[in-house]
């Protein structure tokens, strides 16, 4: 029988009409028929390139990064070159940020003390990341008396505070350089990584896929690499994100305790502490490395936020 119904006009008059929801189920059914499906990083990069607070920190990144990597590309001047008489002098031609107690040029300072920092960050992240993942992967997939061992060595850890424990093992170190800093920071950071990521392979190695895999034959080892940990990254990412800022921020700290990075490697750390003697007179010699590590960690913060909007299953919309 049609389902087509009479509809008055005028009278004498009828007419047929089809039913008004039937064309426009019809076009939504085709139009979801024909929509290709979209992996977790896909749909996450459609929102993130439409958000600010991503789009804002991720530029102020990428300048950071190109400051750190190519510093002689924003300025020319020696940033240990000292000249005393011109100490605490203000703003000069060549030199917009003034000089600093020891004659040195304030801003050449700013540009070369960012790649101090951001090495040693990326540094330590990409440690923390390595170690942590790789302890968490296997203790979350495998299980059993390995994941009881790994966790309590993880516990162990997890229980010395980051900042703490970096300045009891610098002072017992006799070489300080970028690369001592980084691994001291990342000696107590993984055990972070390593549970974020240990949580997230034990909701991963459930899924369908993962027991498809495991039936037509495929070892544990392959299973694990090709199927659990690429999609258990997501909250690892969001969480060595985040903690970059905050080993940026330590290695400052370390730096302006004068245990940190030594006073011949250029550190927004070094700068501020040695800008405690002026602060009451000329502020400003404290103001711009201040300035710099706050904005630096600020957007790595901020990136991390964004980030774990758009990586979060249940805080997306579709």
């Amino acid at each position: 029988m049609s389902d087509r119904r009479p509809t008055a006009v005028r009278p004498g008059q009828e007419r047929f009409v089809a039913p008004l929801e039937e064309t426009p189920l019809a076009a939504v059914d085709a139009v979801d028929e024909q929509a290709p499906p979209t992996s977790q990083w896909a749909d996450a990069w459609r929102q993130l390139r439409r958000r600010p607070l991503f789009i804002v920190p991720s530029l102020i990144i990428l300048l950071l990064v190109v400051v750190s990597l190519f510093p002689s590309w924003f300025t020319s001047v020696d940033p240990r070159f000292a000249d005393l008489s011109r100490s605490l002098e203000g703003p000069a031609d060549g030199h917009p940020l003034g000089f600093t107690q020891q004659g040195t040029d304030v801003y050449a300072r700013l540009v070369f003390g960012a790649r101090a920092s951001v090495s040693v960050g990326i540094v330590a992240t990409l440690l923390v990341v390595l170690v942590g993942g790789t302890v968490g992967a296997l203790a979350g997939f495998f299980g059993g008396w390995l994941d009881a061992v790994l966790s309590r060595l993880a516990d162990v850890f997890f229980a010395i505070p980051l900042l703490l424990g970096g300045i009891i093992l610098m002072q017992m170190l006799d070489t300080r350089n970028s690369l001592t800093v980084a691994l001291t920071l990342s000696v107590f950071g993984w055990p972070q990584v390593a549970r974020i990521m240990r949580g997230s392979v034990l909701q991963v190695k459930t899924q369908e896929y993962v027991t498809a895999a495991k039936s037509l034959g495929l070892s544990r080892a392959k299973t694990l690499v090709r199927h659990v940990v690429p999609n258990a990254l997501g909250p690892v990412i969001v969480v060595a994100t985040i903690s970059l800022g905050t080993f940026i921020a330590a290695e400052a700290t370390l730096s302006f305790l004068s245990i940190g990075l030594p006073p011949n490697i250029v550190s927004w750390g070094g700068d501020i502490s040695r800008a405690q003697a002026t602060l009451r007179t000329d502020p400003w010699v404290l103001l711009w490395p201040a300035m710099g590590l706050s904005l630096t960690v600020l957007s790595f913060l901020m990136l991390g936020d964004a980030l774990r909007d758009a990586l979060d299953p249940k805080g997306r919309t579709r």
